[in-house]
């Protein structure tokens, strides 16, 4: 029981994350029609610039200044970048974020060094966030923080008790990934300024004759996306680890998202980067065979089958390609996505 709930814990963590980085892309995509490449990158600038700032000044005001520092950027670059190239169609947009994706990785590199940096969290996350003690004797419990020693130690040899702690990291990411989407959902749907945003969007010549300047929206709406991915970069980066590859390893992966939630839906982007956040989380914790969880479900495989090679391969092995089956079988069956009003 405790491994099903741990494992579920980290699953809705991971995906959490996977909603700070993709919910970005989403509103940039659902405004302006710009799939940003450099996304992931922004993620990253993140990371090391709270890194920077948590060494001077500590890492709370990290928190805070670095989004507002990379959500700067990404106005700026669409003010003077892409904004340039915006009328020459959506070929020329990919490209100017694709190589902007790489210049940020080559000033990062040059500025921090190829290698991972040590970025800690604050004193108070770096414990457990709360300990679940399963025991055969008394179920399962909970302490909040570490759990004593000896409470994880059972008297009696026939006693079996096992300790899982949650860090206290992915109990703070998962808080602020709630707490951002209630803020856009507050913003996006009980404010004028999210009023303005989506109208833009469908009738962006009105907009304009009511007196507002829509590309300065645009502009807001770019570098308000980048600053989210800068926020989870904040999280992500004292989390797991900042390096200079960590914009590759989730950069596929929230394309992935934003596709099968649904090109432009928020609520998609939610409902997907959890789904694909448990079901990688479970099966990195699998340590059965493609065969052996065939034959679990009751199948007897055929000769041909339980001699193939690829069938040894144990289900955490094929855990970085199943958000992309997954991917594959949306495109399939629902090309529109879970939650998105576009085919294409």
């Amino acid at each position: 029981m405790e491994f099903f709930t741990i494992s579920m814990l980290n699953g809705l963590s991971y995906g959490l994350l996977l909603f700070m980085l993709s919910s970005g892309l989403t509103l940039i995509f659902s405004m302006m029609g710009v799939l940003n490449f450099a996304h992931a990158s922004f993620y990253m600038v993140g990371a090391y610039v709270a890194y920077s700032i948590a060494r001077v000044a500590g890492f709370w005001p990290g928190l805070v200044i670095a989004p507002l520092v990379v959500g700067a950027l990404g106005a700026l670059f669409e003010r003077y970048c892409l904004r340039r190239v915006h009328k020459f169609g959506h070929v020329p947009e990919l490209l100017i974020t694709f190589g902007l994706a790489y210049v940020i990785l080559e000033l990062v590199q040059l500025i921090w060094g190829r290698t991972a940096v040590e970025f800690k969290p604050p004193e108070i996350l770096r414990g457990p966030a709360f300990t679940l003690i399963n025991s055969s004797v008394d179920g399962l419990k909970m302490v909040f923080g570490a759990a004593p020693p000896e409470m994880c130690q059972a008297a009696d040899a026939a006693v079996r008790v096992v300790c899982s702690p949650f860090p206290a990291t992915r109990g703070f990411m998962m808080l602020v990934a709630l707490l951002m989407l209630l803020a856009l959902w507050l913003m996006l749907t009980r404010t004028r300024i999210g009023l303005v945003i989506q109208s833009a969007l469908t009738h962006p010549e009105m907009v304009e004759a009511l007196g507002h300047n829509v590309p300065r929206v645009f502009m807001l709406v770019f570098g308000a996306g980048a600053a989210l991915a800068g926020l989870a970069g904040v999280i992500g980066g004292s989390t797991f680890v900042t390096e200079p590859a960590m914009a590759a390893t989730v950069g596929s992966v929230i394309f992935v998202v934003v596709v099968v939630g649904g090109m432009g839906s928020l609520a998609g982007a939610f409902l997907a980067s959890i789904l694909i956040g448990v079901i990688q989380t479970f099966a990195v914790a699998l340590d059965y065979s493609l065969i052996g969880l065939v034959e679990m479900l009751g199948i007897k495989p055929g000769a041909a089958l339980a001699g193939n090679t690829l069938m040894k391969l144990t289900v955490s092995q094929v855990a970085p390609i199943l958000p992309y089956l997954f991917l594959v079988l949306i495109l399939i069956f629902r090309p529109k996505g879970l939650l998105g009003t576009r085919e294409g």
